[in-house]
């Protein structure tokens, strides 16, 4: 008989009691797990939650009484019996957002207001009115003049269900655009893999020169927000653009420029994935296909796209998720060509009417989901390609291929540079395209709309931090649920909540902030409107990229160290601060600076959000441009640009600083 069984009860597991640091790393990850919940869940359910529910002006709930000016009072009669008696409100009238109002003076076709008539007003089962901002409920007479009467407006009242959802599924133009978003997010996906493939293939699997230059060039876009490809495409071959003629009588108002815009602005994250995937090639692989006098055609489909057939695929549904939840764009240069992500910001904005706009984005999370489910189940089949025994795949010089390599980057290189140096040259001219004198009136924010100079020093102070507590954030949770020993349900629901951002819409996420945060018996109340609030859902709309990174430099780290720091009776702080922060720093510093260009070009997810005092540069572009300030919109977009520009440079030189101290033993 076992040691154990002769002093544990019958049945009891052997547990391992947990010591002080456990406990610690457990409750911090609960807390940074409170606050995904509190960010994230719950706006998201509160969200859903609206989209069921519908508001309608309910006239058999409300009764009225007439006097004839001398006391005597008329019998009690429904404001549905008068409607139906004169037809004043079609079913349509009666329909109603959360804020609607509804005038019962106009089921009396004499009424005046100087009149010395008297009205009796109730509402039946708790059936809300309101007598000017004094709001009424209950079956209680409320005895008015007239004067006092022409204040009084019906409220809708309240109801869970469908309706929502029938009447968007009932406008051919609001399921238009679903099959709009679809169409362009699969053309705009085809044509940027091709494009990213064929640069990619160029810079691993040939010799030609600068490859240097194009692969600097080619992540340019990641840097710019995405309204600004489609202010430089208006200036292009928009009506007074100087290529208009180029596009043979098509306009670039639509589905064609959404579709040359999505191409630049998401072909760096398909060119990131790609070129990866391609540089994990086996050398020994072409070395048979070479010996088995398999012609270079043969080898591109036999070896080279079943090699790279993950990250392709991995490409495609990046690049979809990025093109059907993108707004910004096609509310430039899309023209009437309707999409999902405009119709979230016309309801919302434009009709003020919060529940269809949640209806909307409960649509549009369907199929951002599904790229995302798919992705993830994709990338669980990859198997590896490298092993321990593979050759580096070196290019051998051809001068053919050489030069349809590097003619096909530098196409691609003048297409990305040209669209950049469209829009500085338009926020340097006078006036586009009469007076090409150049000037600096466009970058005098301060006399414009879109929130001035101010709006570019709110996007500082967002960006940095944004970089600094989400860096903070995001690295402290994915160390606790990397280096927490046990504690596994409640380590897997922190890494779900830690993914699902990824497939959340920006536009979603700030609708869902509004129905939440906005709620006044929110304890959180007190955040909306400030710049806190923007902070918060920039750091969680772009958690999950920071959080890979995060965990796949702490899988890099030998499991040994914790257990090892624990014999010594070293507490995990001490071993976190002087071993694992130092040697995972470069992730660190990448987090930060993916955290702070994104929260510099973000426009979906803060433009519900932002207010009077906290107007965003990003959002000053998209102001300034539906305010006829295009040169002005373009000059605030080089602004971001050149703002991540240096971000980047600065990043590089404290990085190359803080590396050579931290990381000499990587090159020991």
């Amino acid at each position: 008989m076992a040691a154990t069984d002769a002093v544990l009860p019958p049945g009891r597991p052997l547990r391992m009691k947990l010591d002080r640091d456990a406990w610690t790393k457990r409750a911090v990850m609960i807390v940074i797990g409170l606050y995904l919940v509190a960010a994230l869940a719950l706006p998201l359910y509160t969200m859903m939650s609206k989209s069921f529910t519908t508001y309608r002006f309910d006239l058999t709930r409300y009764e009225f009484q007439v006097d004839d000016g001398a006391g005597n009072w008329g019998p009690v009669v429904s404001a549905q019996a008068l409607n139906d008696q004169l037809g004043v409100f079609a079913a349509d009238d009666l329909r109603a957002s959360s804020d609607s109002r509804l005038a019962p003076t106009k089921l009396f076709p004499d009424f005046s207001f100087r009149s010395p008539v008297k009205y009796r007003i109730r509402g039946l089962g708790n059936a809300p009115f309101l007598v000017g901002l004094d709001l009424k409920r209950g079956g209680d007479w409320v005895e008015l003049d007239s004067n006092t009467f022409r204040r009084v407006n019906f409220r809708p009242v309240t109801a869970r269900g469908l309706g929502n959802y029938i009447t968007y599924f009932s406008s051919p133009t609001l399921v238009g655009s679903i099959a709009n978003s679809l169409t362009i997010a699969v053309i705009s996906t085809i044509v940027t893999i091709g494009v990213a493939f064929g640069v990619a293939y160029a810079l691993s699997r040939s010799a030609m020169p600068f490859k240097g230059f194009f692969r600097l060039a080619m992540v340019l876009p990641i840097l710019v927000p995405s309204l600004l490809p489609g202010i430089a495409l208006i200036y292009l071959f928009g009506n007074q653009g100087f290529l208009k003629d180029w596009l043979f009588g098509a306009s670039i108002y639509g589905p064609l420029g959404i579709v040359i815009g999505s191409v630049f602005f998401t072909l760096p994250h398909a060119l990131i994935i790609i070129s990866t995937a391609l540089s994990i090639s086996d050398q020994r692989h072409y070395e048979a296909a070479e010996s088995l006098r398999a012609s270079g055609w043969r080898t591109f489909w036999t070896v080279t796209v079943p090699g790279a057939r993950y990250g392709l695929i991995s490409a495609a549904f990046v690049v979809f998720t990025l093109v059907i939840t993108d707004f910004g764009l096609p509310k430039v240069v899309g023209g009437q060509y309707n999409v999902l992500a405009v119709d979230i910001y016309k309801q919302v904005i434009g009709q003020q009417n919060f529940e269809m706009g949640a209806v909307v984005s409960v649509v549009l999370l369907i199929p951002a989901i599904f790229a995302f489910v798919v992705d993830r189940m994709v990338t669980r089949r990859q198997v590896s390609l490298l092993s321990a025994r593979s050759v580096p795949y070196q290019p051998k010089a051809n001068r053919r291929a050489d030069t349809i390599a590097f003619l096909w980057c530098a196409l691609t290189a003048i297409f990305v540079i040209g669209i950049l140096a469209t829009c500085q040259f338009a926020a340097l001219v006078k006036f586009w395209p009469y007076d090409l004198t150049l000037s600096l009136k466009n970058y005098a924010f301060n006399r414009m709309d879109g929130g001035g100079w101010a709006s570019y020093g709110n996007s500082l102070t967002l960006a940095s931090a944004t970089a600094i507590a989400g860096a903070v954030i995001v690295f402290a949770g994915a160390y606790m649920v990397e280096k927490t020993e046990g504690f596994a349900a409640g380590r897997n629901l922190f890494h779900f909540l830690a993914m699902l951002p990824m497939a959340v819409p920006g536009l979603v996420l700030g609708l869902a902030y509004i129905f939440f945060f906005n709620d006044p018996s929110n304890p959180l109340n007190s955040i909306y409107g400030t710049m806190a609030i923007l902070v918060i859902c920039t750091v969680t709309h772009f958690y999950t990229v920071a959080h890979l990174t995060a965990l796949t430099a702490l899988k890099q780290m030998d499991r040994e160290f914790e257990p090892v720091a624990a014999s010594l009776h070293q507490p995990f702080h001490k071993l976190f601060f002087r071993v694992t922060l130092p040697v995972c720093l470069p992730a660190v510093l990448d987090i930060f600076i993916y955290l702070f260009v994104n929260a510099m070009t973000t426009v979906s997810a803060v433009v519900f959000l932002y207010s009077a005092h906290t107007q965003l540069a990003s959002v000053a572009v998209l102001n300034m441009d539906d305010a006829g300030d295009v040169a002005p919109a373009a000059a605030m977009g080089m602004m971001i640009f050149y703002t991540n520009v240096a971000a980047r440079l600065i990043h590089a030189a404290v990085s190359r600083g803080l590396l050579a101290k931290t990381q000499a033993w990587r090159v020991r």
